[in-house]
């Protein structure tokens, strides 16, 4: 995932993008970017946050900036960016968020047209740059903007800066969120507009599924309109979103209180257990709205130390990852020992990480573990958003376990459809599987309707692919 911040007014930006910027460092570990214009010229900068804060890294960029009424900002989870172009549109710069489904095809377009990529990582073209080529291609930026949504398979939301002001635009089927905020000075640009808050801006629009907006001084202009089929992704919801915004008007805490209450109505029947936890941070608000509803005390059985481990120190390298999350949480041995748990988590991915928190809560002197999940098994690799896609298909643990069962490599969409039903013979057997894999006592996982009558939107307008395999068009 990734996460951006801009911001036209008419006074001194810098502070605004810096600190809002730094407000999505949860949605992404790897880059950090910003990018001015200051009247005269571009100016931008990019670190690596593999080893440390945002603030850190950027502060002391902070006075070239200085003077500079215009501005964006992006934490990525992708290559470098944000990336400046000089064209015939002009000189601007470009940040996104997405996943580009076809870079291979339009990298192979756009070189067969004698156009050169210069920025390279790893030997792969960066997805922002070619972005920032294909807006060269049209004659207006507003026919750029056209060109990018047309062309790009999976998703792109973005931001351009210009000298006129900064384009907003929304992923062409609305996968991840564009809010625009005002104030008495100017405009602000966010993924999250819990940004906002702080800063002094109110939320005062979202954008629509592929609606694209000229934000100036003066005001925010329509360029493209939005269109009418929606599919924002559900994980905003259910991880990736900061528990004060809000997407679609809906507040993303309160879907997680919805979200552990629906787990625990179907609980009602379970055995009794002492007390009720969520793994930190996203886990802990499904976890009190699981409390509430089934009268269970809440109680912090896990508390994150993050004084040195915040949420961007977070390696690249999966062993050390898995590392990283392990030293983050602390299990609390005087509120564990002794009782049995409802430990609630937002999903399970490979799985290595909830059963090295189940094994520190034994060890702590802790009763029964029953592990319940916010959403359904993760059985598709998402093929939208840069969550799990960086794993191979068999790292997801659900597909470990189907190979395991059925002792092949490859599995039909028929099989794989009775795997991801929760009332299948197939679906049991995987759960059971995975249950017995990560040492819970029981385990069970929130049930797609109930996920979205959660979240409060129609299913058609909520992508669900990684559960379903569905909202791939």
């Amino acid at each position: 995932m990734s996460g951006f911040f801009g911001c036209v007014a008419r006074r001194d930006c810098v502070a605004d993008v810096f600190y809002g910027t730094d407000y999505h460092s949860h949605l992404g570990t790897k880059r950090g970017g910003m990018a001015f214009y200051n009247g005269e010229s571009f100016v931008r900068s990019i670190h690596s946050l593999e080893n440390a804060y945002f603030r850190n890294k950027f502060e002391p960029d902070l006075p070239k900036f200085r003077g500079s009424a215009m501005g964006i900002g992006v934490i990525s989870d992708t290559e470098s960016q944000p990336i400046t172009l000089t064209s015939h549109l002009g000189r601007y710069s470009v940040v996104t968020i997405g996943r580009i489904d076809n870079m291979d095809e339009l990298t192979s377009e756009l070189i067969s047209r004698r156009i050169n990529f210069a920025e390279l990582s790893g030997s792969r073209i960066n997805p922002t740059e070619l972005v920032a080529i294909l807006i060269s291609l049209g004659d207006t930026f507003h026919d750029g903007i056209r060109i990018v949504q047309e062309k790009v398979k999976g998703s792109c939301s973005m931001m351009v800066l210009t000298s006129g002001g900064v384009y907003a635009v929304r992923d062409k089927r609305g996968r991840t969120p564009v809010l625009i905020g005002s104030s008495r000075d100017g405009y602000a640009v966010a993924t999250e507009n819990s940004a906002f808050v702080n800063l002094g801006y109110a939320t005062n629009l979202e954008l629509g599924p592929a609606q694209a907006v000229l934000v100036t001084p003066e005001g925010v202009e329509e360029v493209l309109p939005a269109g009418k089929r929606m599919q924002i992704c559900s994980f905003m919801w259910v991880y990736y979103g900061y528990p004060s915004s809000y997407y679609e008007g809906i507040n993303v805490e309160d879907a997680r209180y919805r979200c552990g209450c629906a787990l625990a109505k179907r609980d009602m029947d379970s055995e009794p257990a002492d007390l009720v936890a969520g793994i930190p941070d996203s886990g802990v608000g499904h976890a009190i709205g699981y409390s509430n509803c089934r009268k269970i005390p809440y109680k912090r059985a896990f508390v994150k130390y993050t004084p040195t481990w915040p949420r961007s120190f977070m390696p690249q390298n999966q062993s050390m990852r898995d590392l990283v999350a392990k030293m983050k949480l602390i299990p609390n041995e005087a509120l564990v020992r002794g009782s049995d748990m409802v430990l609630l988590d937002d999903s399970i991915v490979r799985g290595t990480q909830l059963k090295d928190n189940i094994c520190k809560l034994t060890e702590s002197g802790g009763g029964k573990v029953h592990i319940r999940i916010a959403c359904p098994p993760l059985v598709y690799p998402c093929v939208f958003l840069n969550f799990s896609t960086s794993r191979s298909t068999f790292d997801l643990i659900t597909r470990r376990i189907i190979k395991e069962i059925e002792g092949v490599d490859t599995f039909s969409d028929e099989m794989l459809s009775e795997y991801a039903d929760p009332d299948s013979p197939r679906y049991a057997a995987m759960v059971e599987r995975l249950r017995q894999t990560i040492g819970a006592d029981t385990l069970r996982f929130q049930r797609l309707d109930d996920l979205v009558r959660a979240i409060g939107l129609p299913k058609e307008c909520l992508c669900t692919h990684c559960w379903d395999n569905s909202s791939y068009f």
